[in-house]
């Protein structure tokens, strides 16, 4: 499953909705993926949404699409 997780680069600083960024990441789970992004940065998460369908198709139209992958 393909998650779009927004976040905030910086856990120290109220989110502001204007600094809100996204990476696309492949998991099993939402909570895989939380659990990937915490373990491989310090970001401030706010939302994970998952996406398939038309909606994951309008998503990789974005020149900016790009499955971020962690490794180990």
């Amino acid at each position: 499953m393909i998650y779009k997780v927004y976040y905030q680069e910086d856990k120290k600083r109220n989110p502001k909705r204007e600094e809100t960024h996204s990476l696309y990441l492949d998991a099993p789970t939402e909570v895989e993926a939380r659990a990937q992004v915490e373990a491989h940065t310090d970001h401030n998460i706010e939302f994970i949404e998952a996406i398939e369908g038309k909606t994951l198709a309008y998503e990789q139209q974005n020149p900016n699409y790009k499955l971020t992958e962690f490794t180990e």
